[in-house]
């Protein structure tokens, strides 16, 4: 007990102290105007409030994540707290806070752009195709979930709710951001942290007490724990998709100060929820062991149902169901409409379009794709998110250590947990069942090549921003 309670007041300080050392070395100026009023379309870019704007965070970024993943992680044991806490405060929120402020910083710019600007046109040919994949992965992994869950639980046919979620995801993409988004996403924002925070206090009146830190790793199946825990919690750590997400609110946003709250300050509460249903996946079954055998017999949706049940009564199954089937669906659309936004962006170097036309073509490659996909096996996509997701975080933490050296400032708040997850996604590919599937010591010998590679390419960017340092106005 003494571990989770300890882990929740270091994110909670963490957010009041770190996060403004972040900004401070990011160097905020709440004189400069916001594309939120710059670029005003009644669209994409219009004012909202930092509170709204921090419940629509929170959920674009969160959704299922940082309650599956970390059901899954807790088969580690307590092991999971620290890379919860670590990963949240130093990698995750540094994450998320620069993908946003950057996004601000450059007029609203997605995800690929900001790389292309800090990294190279090369790679961001490379990362505009790998995130738009990992959108449609994340859409369509979403939406089986929820459509197999609605399904059992109405007359509705699989078909039939896969139609009417699609409908919906198509309204979300090219509605303006205040008129479904907007209105809606608060309060199932609320709803996250209601089910989350209930099922906290729950964690105290289970028959098996928290367990305490232990280093030792308590998986059932031995899987180790790196680098596959740095994977299999992605959500309530660090997560790729964030980086797609955040520029959305980005062209929101009245003021920069307000990034602090809105991106690290969801990130923050992520890691809360995440390290709260950890606790409960690793106590309430008594153990790993049990753990493991309620995930066999009804999966991580299985699991979360019983847990809520069982805690809370019949508002606990209420919650369940509400999560289950309307926060990964919330999820799904934020990722078409990011990824429509990555499309329009793209096809404006081409020529002028009408912006009403744009939007809507630029949903149709996405939303079609993504419901062939749905057709697949939910596990079998599920499978294909993770690695691609950390690579993606990997890239955005590169992308804000070269905006801070090109510009002088202290980029080690970005580069060692870039280098960090520079290792995690060298060496996982080669070990995980979706990758080449070698052994581990082997895997390991791989993913040290691939780290080396990219620790003498930051030293020959380095040299050459020490030796010819770019000016600032040049720079941004």
């Amino acid at each position: 007990m003494a571990t989770f309670l300890l882990s929740v007041v270091l994110l909670i300080a963490g957010y009041f102290i770190y996060s403004k050392v972040v900004e401070r070395v990011f160097g905020i100026d709440d004189t400069r105007i916001t594309p939120a009023f710059t670029k005003t379309d009644g669209l994409d870019y219009m004012p909202m409030s930092w509170w709204k704007a921090s419940l629509i965070q929170l959920l674009n970024i969160a959704g299922l994540g940082p309650i599956f993943g970390a059901i899954m992680g807790a088969l580690y044991g307590p092991v999971a707290f620290i890379w919860i806490v670590i990963g949240c405060l130093f990698a995750g929120a540094v994450h998320d806070y620069f993908s946003g402020m950057l996004s601000i910083k450059h007029g609203g710019e997605q995800y690929p752009t900001l790389v292309g600007r800090y990294l190279g046109k090369t790679v961001k040919t490379v990362i505009n195709i790998v995130s738009i994949i990992l959108m449609i992965l994340v859409a369509a992994a979403f939406t089986a979930g929820p459509a197999q869950l609605v399904e059992q639980l109405t007359p509705l046919s699989y078909s039939s709710s896969l139609l009417l979620i699609f409908v919906y995801f198509v309204l979300a993409a090219v509605l303006p951001i205040n008129k479904l988004i907007g209105k809606i996403y608060p309060i199932f924002g609320f709803i996250l942290i209601i089910m989350a925070v209930s099922i906290g206090f729950a964690l105290f009146f289970m028959d098996h007490s928290i367990p305490n830190l232990t280093f030792e790793n308590l998986h059932p199946g031995e899987i180790p724990v790196w680098p596959l825990l740095m994977v299999t919690i992605s959500c309530g750590a660090i997560s790729g998709f964030h980086s797609t997400q955040s520029p959305i609110l980005a062209r929101t946003l009245k003021k920069e100060s307000d990034g602090r709250k809105v991106f690290f300050g969801a990130m923050v509460a992520e890691g809360i929820i995440a390290l709260i249903w950890a606790a409960a996946g690793m106590t309430f079954f008594g153990g790993t062991d049990g753990l493991q055998g309620a995930l066999a017999e009804g999966g991580t949706a299985g699991v979360v149902n019983e847990i809520s049940k069982t805690t809370l009564g019949q508002f606990g199954g209420i919650l369940a169901i509400l999560g289950v089937i309307i926060l990964p669906i919330t999820t799904g659309d934020t990722a078409l409409r990011s990824s429509r936004m990555m499309l329009v962006e793209l096809v404006s170097k081409f020529g002028n379009f009408d912006s009403k036309m744009k939007t809507v073509l630029m949903t149709i490659p996405v939303v079609v794709p993504t419901y062939l996909l749905t057709q697949m096996d939910y596990t079998f996509l599920w499978r294909y998110v993770g690695w691609t997701n950390q690579v993606v975080a990997t890239v955005m933490l590169w992308t804000a250590s070269m905006y801070l050296l090109k510009n002088g400032k202290f980029h080690w708040i970005s580069t060692v947990p870039a280098f960090f997850m520079t290792a995690v996604t060298g060496s996982y590919i080669f070990y995980a069942p979706e990758g080449f599937q070698l052994s581990y010591q082997t895997s390991m010998i791989c993913g040290a090549f691939i780290f080396l590679a990219v620790f003498i390419w930051f030293l020959i960017q380095l040299k050459r921003h020490k030796s010819n340092p770019i000016p600032f106005e040049k720079a941004a």
